[in-house]
């Protein structure tokens, strides 16, 4: 009793840890915001992903290799504390909350959100490399994985504060949506502290091999592992583009304005369902099989891209929910299914895949140069493309496995 009270302790910081890492998704609701603040083409906005998931692609390898020798605590504290950085160099440039308007005529102030975004995702890249893992250490016997599952879902919830603050605490207290930087500052030097002085025992699997760099490149020499890499590539690609498109297609081509109703709006019609689709998902896949679900939740996100070229307001809304719904659980689905196929290669394979987020950095600016060069709602066949060859993939896994 003693012995699960005390690892029930030493997971709370851990999930304050999660909470935080949702925070580097702060990219999609601040692309539209950054793009009225600063005037700026959706090309151009899109960098924002770019700086953050980018350092996914870079950090996500070496990174798992330094945790083999420093350990899962010293890796979590440090992408607290480089995620810290990058939110205090806006803070020290003037970017706090209070409303200032912004020169147009200088990208001086966006390029230093660039640069904060950068650290952030750096530090976002890191917590996701320990943070999975370091669970396991905290979860008393046989709760890892319902801890694991509890603790996505409360970085959903830190995904969600870049839509819900703006709106419920910028907007009623006469701040600029620059307030995010403090508040989520204040959060992660809260978790940073308390992960520093959590006493946390490491488990080691004394059987298996370090991962290397050759070790896990090697197997994209493997037809059916760079198939399930590429579709996370995508997949992320696509959830990117979609949670930062949705604001500009609410703003662009309904007319609701972001600051009054826009955020929240977006965030109902797409992260919400994502909120709610992982809740679900766990029971779901008590009665069917992960292949089956996968090519299911696929299906379900292409028609709700349908839904939002049939001209109605109405459609394209329950269109937009539905991609949510859809997209809630395609990334833990690809993973696990890959895992499962040769899980004696588990650590080289997650090294991949979370190397493979870097689509979310690269997908982002094709979806902004075809809406610059049409209009906003072509723009999102860009993640449909993407979900096609998910599909493609989802229905010969089925076939193959």
């Amino acid at each position: 009793m003693n012995t699960n009270s005390n690892n029930t302790m030493k997971a709370m910081p851990i999930f304050l840890a999660f909470l935080c890492m949702g925070f580097g998704d702060v990219v999609g609701p601040m692309v539209s915001l950054a793009k009225e603040t600063f005037q700026l083409s959706t090309f151009m906005a899109q960098l924002l992903p770019l700086m953050g998931f980018i350092m996914f692609g870079l950090l996500s390898v070496p990174m798992g290799l330094f945790q083999d020798r420093k350990g899962k605590k010293f890796l979590l504290t440090l992408g607290l504390l480089v995620a810290f950085i990058g939110l205090v160099i806006p803070i020290f440039n003037g970017m706090y909350g209070p409303i200032v308007q912004f020169d147009p005529t200088s990208n001086a102030k966006f390029y230093i959100i660039l640069l904060a975004i950068l650290f952030l995702g750096a530090g976002a890249t890191i917590l996701q490399v320990s943070g999975n893992p370091i669970m396991r250490d905290v979860s008393p016997e046989g709760k890892y994985s319902s801890n694991l599952s509890f603790g996505q879902t409360v970085k959903a919830v830190g995904s969600s504060l870049g839509f819900l603050i703006p709106a419920f605490v910028a907007k009623p207290l006469g701040l600029d949506w620059t307030v995010l930087f403090p508040i989520y500052a204040v959060l992660i030097l809260l978790a940073y502290l308390w992960v520093k002085s959590t006493k946390i025992e490491e488990k080691k699997d004394i059987n298996s091999n370090p991962a290397t760099f050759k070790s896990c490149f090697s197997l994209l020499s493997n037809p059916y592992i760079l198939m399930m890499v590429m579709a996370i590539f995508l997949y992320v690609g696509a959830e990117v583009s979609m949670s930062s498109g949705v604001p500009l297609l609410v703003s662009e081509k309904y007319g609701i304005d972001l600051k009054e109703l826009g955020l929240v709006l977006s965030w109902g019609l797409f992260f919400f369902p994502i909120f709610i689709g992982r809740l679900i998902g766990g029971f779901i896949l008590r009665y069917l099989q992960p292949k089956v679900f996968l090519v299911s939740t696929v299906i379900i996100s292409l028609i709700g891209i349908v839904m939002m070229f049939l001209g109605s307001q109405a459609l394209a809304f329950v269109g937009i929910v539905l991609v949510g719904l859809g997209f809630a659980n395609i990334f833990p689905l690809v993973f696990s299914i890959t895992i499962d196929k040769m899980p004696e290669r588990s650590n080289e394979i997650s090294g991949l895949m979370i190397s493979a987020i870097v689509g979310g950095a690269l997908i982002p600016p094709v979806f902004g140069f075809v809406a610059d060069h049409t209009n906003i709602l072509v723009g999102f066949l860009v993640p449909a493309a993407c979900l096609i060859y998910i599909l493609f993939v989802s229905l010969t896994h089925k076939k193959t496995a």
